[in-house]
């Protein structure tokens, strides 16, 4: 069995003159969870479905778990475990038969009970689907995609319409999914949430991978130079640099201790991403007006 979970090059998809997917290449490690962040109509969402199986592709090549996701089979199927954006259509029954119920379509799922607990509705789940709130939907919705006992748990905005909270929550049931061995490929618009759960983020936009690594490192973060600001005589200063360990210490020793109003600033993931996105705005703007001339 590969240590890869998911490998590909070059992967398109177009609807009419609308190419959603440009020729993508990356590359998901077995018990990873991998991130993408991109804004509406960027083709994360349909790169999701072409490696679930869901979506044919125009060119390119895909491996998932080892097979083509466009022609692998039922048992091929059985591995995975999606939960899409939308909720999932259940028939209105207690959560623990909906569960049970959908158990019986895998070959070798995990234990119902301990499903419904794992996600956090064991108090619910004698309860009826149409009784739960927003959040324990979702729940549901989870248990559905990882009652079959799946490698790889595709996840497309699993958290949109949370609470901060509840949002919360659910980051630690990822959490623990992920070091049980799980891989999870997360589709997400909240920088925070890729940043707390992903073990490496891919920017995609317009169908193209802008930048991927580590949240840490992504778009060069780890080495981009800090911003250093104190305040000098009332008036606020100032400086980037390489190398703000150094310029803190001679700060110290300007100010013979404490640096009045001192604060180290290096780029957030929030502010690589805008930068990325706002040179994809700048490039669709160029391609604009040189149609135009």
């Amino acid at each position: 069995m590969s240590e890869t979970a998911i490998e590909v090059r070059g992967l398109r998809k177009k609807y009419g003159d609308d190419e959603a997917v440009a020729g993508v290449d990356l590359t998901v490690r077995r018990g990873e969870v991998f991130s993408f962040l991109g804004p509406n109509g960027a083709g994360k969402s349909t790169t999701v479905e072409i490696l679930a199986g869901f979506r044919r592709r125009d060119g390119g090549t895909a491996r998932v778990l080892d097979q083509d996701p466009g022609t692998a089979g039922r048992r091929w199927r059985a591995r995975i475990g999606v939960v899409w954006q939308r909720e999932t259509l259940v028939p209105q029954l207690t959560v623990r038969a909906v569960v049970r119920h959908f158990a019986g379509y895998y070959p070798d799922p995990r234990d119902p009970d301990a499903t419904v607990e794992l996600v956090g509705l064991g108090e619910k789940a004698g309860a009826r689907v149409t009784s739960l709130s927003g959040g324990q939907r979702r729940r549901l919705d989870v248990a559905l995609g990882i009652v079959g006992g799946p490698e790889l748990l595709f996840l497309d905005e699993p958290t949109t319409g949370f609470d901060p909270r509840a949002r919360r929550d659910f980051w630690s049931l990822i959490g623990d999914l992920a070091e049980d061995g799980t891989t999870v490929v997360l589709t997400t618009h909240y920088l925070e949430e890729a940043e707390a759960l992903a073990d490496r983020v891919c920017v995609i936009a317009r169908g193209r991978i802008r930048a991927e690594g580590a949240p840490a490192t992504l778009g060069g973060r780890a080495t981009a130079r800090a911003t250093v600001s104190w305040t000098d005589g009332g008036r606020r200063r100032e400086t980037r640099t390489e190398e703000p360990t150094r310029l803190v210490g001679e700060l110290a020793t300007l100010f013979s201790g404490e640096v009045p109003g001192l604060s180290v600033h290096r780029p957030t993931l929030e502010e690589v991403y805008l930068d990325l996105i706002g040179d994809d705005e700048r490039d669709a703007r160029a391609e604009g007006e040189a149609v135009s001339v």
